[in-house]
């Protein structure tokens, strides 16, 4: 069985989630072959070969791979795909942008967000928030999967495979990047952070968010994270959503503060490998995955726990 895994990268450095995904594509028993595509991302590539059982890295450039647009991927890997059994990419935005036109274009039955691969044709996904899990079975001759990064162990380096270029398909004819607006930030990007620091609607206002979770992130070199009924009521913007529909994360630490933990939040976030909840609701749902939860106000405890951190870093 051969197998494809498209790369995760930023055109100059190659992210973890590419290694989490060779993980999962090693359980299909196979050749695995890594397609970076971008835009000057030599470098990329040589990391993408360093990988321990990638036996080949294509690298294919143009500007429109470099500016990630989903016709341009599914423009280049649909006909790859005559040589591969399945194609594997984890499933962030631009992953999901992509992956559902490359099944599309084959014809098959997109299999998203697998968590276990069993074999060659059976998968394991999350359904209902995360409160089940489901077994599926493929037929389709062709299989193309995202995976969940965050339940994967990273792939080891020192590999040595090939590097080869490959021609990009042509320009797509109807869709043309325009702009796109980053937020830069001296903290850890959320979804491959190793603490985590988020809020919820018990903040009451953006001010409060930002006074109380941006220090103590700080603190500890954390990404700040947010509930959804915060991002609704407009005290976090969008990229800090942690939850089914916003990011998963499963960091080493994760502080929840005034988080009464809905399902579509847990989804997102019960991975994490310590959980630390504070919330004045000691029935919050919450309480009911943390390792360690404290039934306190936030505007209380927070400040006890950065004198605390002070005192620890004298």
């Amino acid at each position: 069985m051969a197998v494809l895994v498209i790369a995760d990268h930023d055109n100059s450095t190659l992210k973890d989630n590419t290694h989490k995904t060779v993980t999962a594509a090693t359980k299909l028993s196979g050749d695995i072959d890594v397609l970076v595509a971008g835009q000057n991302a030599k470098a990329v590539a040589d990391a993408a070969a360093r990988i321990a059982g990638v036996r080949k890295v294509l690298l294919a450039e143009s500007p429109e791979l470099g500016e990630g647009l989903a016709e341009a991927f599914e423009a280049l890997v649909a006909p790859l795909m005559a040589n591969y059994d399945a194609v594997l990419t984890p499933a962030t935005s631009q992953g999901k942008n992509f992956s559902p036109r490359i099944a599309a274009k084959l014809d098959v039955a997109q299999i998203s967000d697998v968590v276990e691969v069993v074999d060659a044709s059976t998968f394991v996904r999350p359904i209902y928030a995360g409160n089940a899990l489901e077994t599926v079975q493929s037929s389709d001759a062709k299989k193309v999967i995202t995976v969940r990064p965050t339940v994967f162990k990273a792939a080891a380096e020192g590999g040595s495979a090939s590097v080869e270029t490959i021609p990009a398909a042509a320009a797509p004819a109807k869709t043309h990047f325009v702009d796109q607006q980053l937020v830069k930030s001296a903290r850890p990007e959320l979804s491959g952070a190793k603490i985590v620091v988020s809020g919820g609607r018990a903040m009451g206002s953006a001010e409060e968010f930002q006074r109380v979770i941006d220090p103590l992130a700080d603190k500890l070199g954390a990404a700040v994270g947010a509930s959804r009924a915060a991002v609704d009521a407009g005290y976090a913007p969008n990229d800090y959503q942690v939850g089914q529909t916003g990011k998963v994360v499963a960091p080493e630490l994760y502080i929840a503060i005034g988080i009464s933990g809905a399902i579509q939040h847990l989804a997102g976030m019960k991975d994490s490998k310590v959980i630390v909840a504070i919330n004045k609701d000691g029935d919050a749902p919450i309480f009911q995955v943390a390792d360690y939860g404290l039934v306190a106000d936030y505007k209380t405890a927070v400040p006890e726990l950065m004198d605390a951190l002070s005192q620890a870093g004298k």
